[in-house]
């Protein structure tokens, strides 16, 4: 009998692979036979083919816990999402001021409203529907949103936080229905609706007007889609099995239309699709041109679709934002010329570059900013106490420069003559009269850079001021375009090229940006510049609108400064960053608002009993897949309910595990500033493995203990873990609604006693 059981479950495990993707019917006489003896258990993953399908691909039968009505079913569905709505939506309006990165978010949804161009690293869906949320409520678009701390009074801002909120309320309801779809076990569905319910860092995160929320219920809806479309195998092309696949795609470009962390979720999709395709390929009965669809319905599903989307969005946000605003000074000249109220904007200068000219010269980095000079000397002990040469961001009279040869300080007069590629040039500063200069003083920030100064007057100087103009890519003669050509400046005497670093100056130096000379003369944008403004009235005007980028330019000009300022993201004033192993432990939080007794104190920081319960499950899961893989190995006999267990635990289990490592790990290669909410996706895939884990974990109470004895420990179980979560949840709810009055360290707080990591600072 033991050796009938042992080739009954061979057969079994054997035959799993393929019966996600055959078609019912293709299955051996042998396997029906056996997997029929309870029609409301699941084949492979599945339901078997007796269960009827509810309307929403869900049946209303469970293995784990025989039958559940479909009543039942939608009352548990109701009871996650009442309770999800209820603890997002709670004192939604308080506290009435500006928190965290609300200065940032906020006022971009203000910019949409108005129509005026700003600069973000990130995409710009997120902030648009911000916008039309706040638009949709009656918010005028008039709040300035400096600071955290400054109070909305009488603005209309509750629909920007309510709408982040109800879309962070759809997370546990996801999790849920992601759960429920990969273990078919409503007691693992429910264990990780619970932990992002009762989760005090997840509902912080969902009541501000933030980025996240959004991020997250996109990632959400595209793991939900991604799972359903895996369970329509059996319905290719019906409207059902498109229906979730253009859902997935659609998921796919508002993830990363948000923030370009959706590209990890993009990775997860692809390769489950990868593997779905790879198993449909090892199917015999299905043709190869019946693969070909699938592969093409999936490429313009999952890579057409959403790629369309993502540049529909950019389209729109160019649109939109029109008119000239506190994003121009990062964007190149061209980009500046088509926002109506840029000084670009159908203007007309002259198109090439000569000696006479009055100029501003724009670095071409990522907030390179303009050469600037001012009166302004540089401090004792900061180089040569000569006059100050920056790069400032915004447009300013200080930023205008004059065109000179090196043999004598003005023009003649008549039509001048043009520069072109390797010319010795002077460039005067327009309102002190001194050139701008360089020596073999070290710079202020750069050290192994150079000073640059303004040295003279009125034109006169040394040989320290004659700069060589280079054309990149030109050659000797090559003539210089107002906007289009980049050019670098080459100074004589050392041979050093003008550079901005990208380096905040002290107060001294205004904070604005320092320039270098540098003696490295590779080209990157930091040494390239091009001339913007070009005042010359001896030469004849053309009208900038011929030099107006197309749509592909300034859509792959606008990537590469996403890209440039995320990596080159520092941290504010004041503020903490974190490093990604102290995410999961959930080591240090990150103060929303309030600092005194006196204020209003908002933290972010996830609920203990939840996030220590998803980290120490992490090592269980693998514990128990190791146990499960060693014991079919060895030709344990196991029952068909373990054998169930092991799959889920291996395959849907692995799933989730993968999602997590997809978006935590990548943290680690990252150069730029990382803050603690930036695990909250990970932590959405850790809760819902914790949940199939500890449900499967829980089940297997009869391995101990024999019935009824092992289905108390069960429930004792499932009660402890509920009482655990929500007794921490009534502990540490202050930290997301707001609290104020002692500190946590004094007496009388109603954190008293709960600072129970020396890192947590509320």
């Amino acid at each position: 009998m033991a050796k009938e059981e042992c080739i009954t479950q061979k057969n079994t495990t054997e035959d799993t692979s393929t019966l996600r993707i055959r078609k019912p019917l293709s299955t051996s006489e042998n396997q029906s036979s056996t997997l029929s003896k309870d029609k409301t258990s699941q084949t492979a993953g599945h339901w078997s083919e007796d269960d009827t399908q509810s309307s929403n691909g869900t049946s209303a039968k469970l293995v784990a816990r025989g039958n559940v009505s479909e009543a039942s079913s939608r009352g548990l569905l109701m009871l996650v999402l009442g309770l999800s709505f209820s603890t997002r939506l709670y004192k939604i309006t308080e506290p009435p001021h500006v928190c965290w990165d609300e200065t940032h978010f906020g006022k971009m949804g203000s910019y949409y409203i108005n129509r005026t161009f700003f600069f973000d690293v990130h995409p710009p869906l997120g902030k648009m529907l911000i916008g039309l949320a706040g638009y949709m409520t009656g918010y005028d678009g008039t709040f300035p949103f400096i600071k955290p701390g400054d109070k909305f009074e009488h603005h209309n801002y509750w629909g920007m936080r309510g709408f982040c909120a109800v879309l962070g309320s759809f997370l546990p309801i996801f999790a849920y229905l992601i759960v429920l779809e990969l273990s078919r076990s409503y007691t693992a569905a429910l264990i990780a609706a619970t932990l992002l319910i009762f989760d005090t860092g997840c509902i912080t995160i969902s009541q501000y007007i933030l980025l996240d929320p959004i991020l997250m219920f996109f990632i959400m809806a595209a793991v939900l889609s991604m799972v359903k479309f895996n369970q329509q195998r059996y319905r290719s092309f019906s409207a059902s099995w498109w229906l979730w696949l253009i859902l997935t795609g659609v998921s796919l470009a508002g993830a990363v239309g948000v923030k370009f962390v959706g590209l990890f979720v993009i990775l997860l999709v692809g390769l489950n699709t990868v593997w779905d395709l790879w198993r449909l390929f090892g199917d015999l009965s299905v043709s190869l041109v019946e693969i070909a669809k699938h592969f093409i319905a999936r490429v313009v599903g999952l890579i057409l679709l959403p790629f369309l989307l993502y540049v529909t969005i950019f389209a729109v946000h160019f649109v939109v934002l029109s008119k000239s605003g506190p994003g121009d000074g990062f964007f190149s000249s061209a980009f500046q010329s088509r926002l109506i109220g840029n000084n670009l904007h159908n203007a007309s200068m002259p198109e090439y570059l000569a000696y006479g000219s009055t100029i501003t010269i724009k670095n071409l980095r990522i907030a390179g900013g303009y050469l600037h000079s001012h009166w302004h000397l540089y401090p004792e002990g900061v180089g040569a106490r000569q006059q100050q040469v920056t790069a400032y961001l915004h447009k300013d009279y200080n930023n205008l420069w004059l065109v000179h040869r090196p043999d004598h300080n003005r023009s003649h007069p008549g039509t001048p003559d043009l520069v072109r590629h390797g010319d010795i040039i002077k460039l005067e500063h327009k309102e002190t009269t001194r050139n701008l200069h360089t020596h073999l003083h070290e710079a202020p920030l750069t050290k192994k850079h150079f000073q640059v100064t303004g040295y003279g007057i009125n034109g006169t100087g040394d040989l320290n001021d004659l700069w060589q103009v280079e054309v990149c890519g030109g050659r000797k003669g090559d003539l210089v375009k107002v906007l289009r050509s980049k050019v670098r400046f080459l100074h004589r005497a050392t041979g050093c090229v003008l550079y901005s670093s990208g380096k905040t100056l002290p107060k001294w130096g205004w904070e604005q940006v320092e320039v270098t000379c540098s003696p490295y003369l590779k080209e990157t944008p930091s040494s390239r510049w091009n001339i913007e403004d070009h005042i010359n009235p001896k030469l004849p005007n053309i009208s900038l609108a011929v030099l107006k980028p197309h749509f592909l330019e300034i859509l792959l000009e606008s990537h590469v400064v996403m890209l440039r300022g995320n990596s080159g993201l520092k941290p504010k004033d004041n503020e903490m960053n974190s490093k990604p192993w102290h995410w999961p432990i959930n080591y240090q939080g990150l103060r929303f608002s309030g600092v005194n007794d006196t204020e209003f104190r908002v933290y972010l920081l996830g609920n203990p009993v939840v996030w220590w319960t998803n980290f120490v499950t992490l090592g269980l899961y693998l514990i128990m897949v190791a146990v499960a893989a060693i014991a079919l190995q060895r030709g344990v006999s196991l029952s068909q309910k373990r054998i169930e267990h092991s799959r889920v635990l291996k395959r849907e289990g692995g799933l989730l595990l993968l999602g997590w490592l997809l978006h935590y790990l990548p943290f680690y290669t990252m150069g730029r500033v990382l803050y603690y909410h930036h695990y909250f996706p990970a932590m959405l895939f850790s809760s819902m493995l914790t949940g199939i884990t500890l449900d499967i974990l829980l089940k297997s109470t009869d391995l101990l203990l024999s019935p009824p004895f092992s289905d108390w420990l069960q429930r004792v179980g499932q009660v402890v873990l509920l009482f655990g979560v929500l007794y921490s949840f009534y502990l540490f709810h202050p930290l997301s609604y707001g609290m104020t009055g002692p500190l946590a360290h004094e007496p009388g707080s109603v954190m008293a006693g709960l600072k129970w990591m020396d890192t947590w600072e509320f």
